[in-house]
């Protein structure tokens, strides 16, 4: 079966991106970490001694570049469907986070600690339609802000992907009805022809 065109280039892409090869070159799981540590170096949301819940977490990336900041004591527990090779000091919940189940199992790991960060670098398997895949992702970081609204400290800070376009704005006023200060990030490690930017939380009400 010959590749589509698109795909043919995601691969070049793919294969050319300096993110790729940086990731690779540094033991990073994913691309996605640039992202998130760009984001980092500009707001410093991530210190040492948090508790931070990271959704949608599956290859990995996010997971091992906030572990050595936060120092030992802290918790960090990474949920996705897919499976994640282990990581030292990161705990793994396999399952989706919109089930009771898997929320249930994310409060024992927590173990009454307080959860100062949810990061959710979470977005739906593409179709390529956006009439499909906007709404889905919409739905998603819904769920993200859902999980944050349940977990959260008073203080606590969110950071999702969100895709521009329908629902957008909705899910921005939402954020910025429950925290302080809301900010959107687009870092430069995200594609530039892809719709996709980050919401930075702060200061949950």
């Amino acid at each position: 079966m010959s590749r589509t065109k698109s795909s043919a280039r995601w691969m070049q892409e793919h294969f050319d991106d300096e993110y790729v090869k940086l990731a690779q070159a540094q033991g990073y799981r994913s691309r996605a970490v640039f992202k998130l540590k760009e984001i980092q170096e500009k707001d410093k949301f991530i210190k040492p001694g948090m508790n931070v819940v990271d959704l949608g977490a599956a290859p990995g990336g996010w997971s091992q570049f906030v572990r050595p900041i936060l120092g030992k004591k802290s918790k960090l527990i990474a949920l996705d469907i897919l499976p994640m090779e282990p990581i030292e000091g990161v705990t793994f919940i396999q399952g989706d986070f919109r089930e009771a189940a898997v929320l249930d199992t994310l409060t024992v790991a927590l173990d009454a600690a307080p959860v100062d960060i949810v990061l959710s670098d979470t977005a739906p398997n593409m179709s390529g339609s956006k009439g499909i895949d906007q709404p889905n992702a919409m739905y998603l970081a819904e769920l993200a802000l859902d999980t944050a609204k349940t977990v959260l400290v008073k203080g606590g800070a969110f950071l999702v992907k969100v895709f521009q376009g329908e629902g957008f704005e909705a899910f921005y006023r939402d954020v910025q009805d429950h925290f302080e200060k809301v900010v959107i990030r687009k870092p430069k490690a995200s594609r530039p022809r892809s719709n996709e930017v980050y919401i930075l939380a702060r200061g949950f009400k």
